[in-house]
């Protein structure tokens, strides 16, 4: 059974540091490319950052682009999410994702259709 389980989402201060972090587990976690995503209240999901499965090519949103940093480590089957800077905007929930292609952009933007495990989400409020 595949599970996704992510944390260290908490309130912060706009200008903060935060670090999230993803475990994984019931794959082959090297076989699979790995993202973070997002959803605010009243808004779709977006995705924020991707990874690819040897760690070597990553994609960020432009709105995150310079302040937040992904990263994999394959010896704890963990993903991590190092947000910087944070802004009020950056308020919303953020989710963990495998996927077993690589990290698709299409028009410059992550998409979400394959990514075929997800976590529940952790919450990350940033407070001006």
């Amino acid at each position: 059974q595949v599970q996704v389980v992510e944390s260290g989402g908490d309130g912060v201060q706009a200008g903060e540091s935060l670090r999230l972090s993803c475990i994984v587990s019931g794959l082959a976690y090297d076989d699979y490319a790995m993202g973070w995503f997002r959803q605010a209240p009243g808004k779709e999901r977006e995705g924020v950052a991707c990874i690819n499965w040897s760690g070597t090519s990553t994609y960020y949103a432009d709105s995150v682009k310079g302040r937040f940093t992904i990263s994999r480590d394959s010896a704890k089957n963990t993903l991590y999410l190092q947000m910087n800077k944070l802004k009020p905007e950056d308020t919303a929930m953020y989710y963990c994702a495998a996927s077993r292609a690589i990290c698709l952009v299409q028009s410059g933007v992550l998409a979400l259709f394959p990514f075929g495990h997800w976590g529940q989400g952790t919450q990350v409020t940033v407070s001006s």
